[in-house]
């Protein structure tokens, strides 16, 4: 069975965690619960090009005054961008990240999932937005860890990129 590790990446409060209990155990929890360090989840699916086990890296959330560990993305086949739309500094935060994961791994496939599209209506970031980081040749899909809206069609495009290098 071919294993694929793939590394949820944001600043902290973005969702990164729910999106995993989503995906993984279609749950959400109201409660927030700041990841330390690093929690790895796995899933296995199933893709027009056979079974696939994501290991599920969970980054700790960043903040200005901590970076992600350079470690934590080494061997990686993919990276899961986490924005939070109801903040728009998550955005604005992101480039330091996208450079840090570039350097580190260097060019490999990646999602960039704008989360809580159930709070839609406090959103701060437009379509606008949207499309320049399209325009950066990202694929953007907007989710809901809480509803599960986008959820599975993100990791599983994801999954799908990391078999085509």
């Amino acid at each position: 069975m071919i294993q694929k590790k793939i590394c949820m990446v944001g600043v902290f409060a973005t969702g990164k965690t729910s999106l995993v209990q989503q995906f993984i155990y279609s749950k959400f929890s109201e409660k927030y619960h700041s990841t330390v360090g690093v929690k790895i989840d796995r899933k296995e699916v199933l893709l027009d090009e056979g079974t696939v086990n994501l290991l599920l890296w969970d980054l700790a959330g960043q903040d200005k005054f901590q970076g992600v560990q350079g470690s934590y993305l080494r061997g990686s086949s993919g990276i899961f961008f986490v924005v939070d739309g109801t903040r728009r500094e998550t955005l604005d935060d992101l480039a330091s990240l996208r450079e840090l994961v570039r350097t580190s791994v260097g060019e490999i496939p990646a999602v960039f999932a704008i989360n809580k599209v159930d709070l839609l209506d406090q959103w701060q970031l437009g379509q606008g937005d949207i499309a320049a980081l399209e325009a950066q040749g990202c694929h953007v899909l907007k989710t809901s860890a809480k509803t599960g809206e986008g959820v599975e069609a993100a990791f599983m495009w994801l999954a799908s990129r990391t078999l085509k290098g």
